[in-house]
């Protein structure tokens, strides 16, 4: 029996093999997940620090000195309890402010929003900018200022002290005030009119409506978030109004044009009583927050 053997060709020499490439260490992050989760609030940390060290900070101090029988310059404070709050509910000129607050308001929010849905229904490019107009005013109301001499040039024997006489002094006062904001107004009312689907106002005609109808049934009702918006920032505006009333007339003659914030000045800065002076801003805080809220609740009572 023959045995084949089989001869292997021999191999060729296997190349040698690089050296193993030394594995690159991940670096570890520094921050853990915790650390990840906390560093969207460092963005935001200056903004926050600011609002709370200026504003709850201050309402809170605020608050404190509101319970102190205190001038504000010395360190001669007595805590009174709610004993300055007592005196609040039992003050004539707090009542009589508020009452004057609530008149400016009312008469300068109804009138702006009219004439601001006026002009801008009639696409009237009156845009009044607001400036500070007290010393104007204070000059052409005066009994030989410009409106007097306009009314005589027209046959009306006019001599009135328009911001001298208590009568009349708060309605001048509102008045001044709406020509000042009702441009702005009017540029809320143009903006959400030109957004509105002019196709409604189109079918409406279509079918005969007539221009009040389409005014009141469909206008009215698709700016009625510009209505909420203004009244909001009227009634604010009016709580908060202090320049006009202390460059006119200064809260006078007697207390016919008392504001809240004129009488909170008057309080720390001429009669030194700050603690008296902090309960009332807490009380305007209160009011401003109240009347909100009712706006706010509302608006969306009205949506739904």
């Amino acid at each position: 029996m023959t045995t084949t053997v089989t001869e292997r060709p021999p191999q060729a020499a296997s190349a040698p093999s690089a050296p193993p490439r030394p594995r690159r260490r991940r670096r570890r992050s520094g921050r853990t997940t915790g650390q990840r989760a906390y560093t969207p609030w460092l963005y935001i940390l200056p903004a926050l620090l600011l609002v709370v060290g200026i504003i709850y900070v201050g309402i809170g101090y605020t608050g404190w000195v509101s319970t102190l029988d205190w001038n504000g310059i010395d360190d001669s404070q007595k805590q009174v309890g709610l004993q300055n709050y007592l005196g609040i509910a039992q003050d004539p000129v707090f009542w009589a402010a508020v009452g004057h607050v609530a008149i400016f308001g009312v008469i300068t929010v109804v009138v702006q929003m009219a004439l601001g849905l006026v002009m801008a229904v009639l696409f009237l490019p009156v845009v009044l900018a607001p400036a500070a107009v007290a010393t104007a005013f204070r000059e052409i109301m005066s009994p030989d200022g410009s409106l007097n001499q306009l009314l005589r040039s027209i046959g009306i024997d006019a001599h009135t002290a328009w911001l001298a006489d208590p009568n009349i002094a708060l309605y001048s006062i509102a008045a001044i005030n709406i020509w000042q904001w009702t441009g702005f107004s009017f540029l809320l009312y143009q903006a959400a009119i030109s957004q509105l689907d002019q196709s409604l106002f189109e079918a409406a005609a279509i079918d005969g409506a007539g221009g009040i109808q389409i005014v009141r049934r469909i206008l009215l009702p698709q700016l009625k978030g510009t209505h909420a918006t203004l009244a909001l920032t009227g009634c604010i505006g009016a709580l908060k109004t202090f320049d006009l009333v202390y460059l006119t007339t200064g809260g006078g003659p007697g207390r016919s044009t008392e504001f809240l914030t004129t009488y909170i000045y008057k309080q720390v800065v001429e009669q030194y009583h700050a603690g008296y002076s902090a309960a009332l801003s807490i009380v305007l805080l209160v009011i401003a927050l109240v009347l909100t809220s009712i706006q706010i609740r509302a608006y969306r009572f009205g949506e739904d």
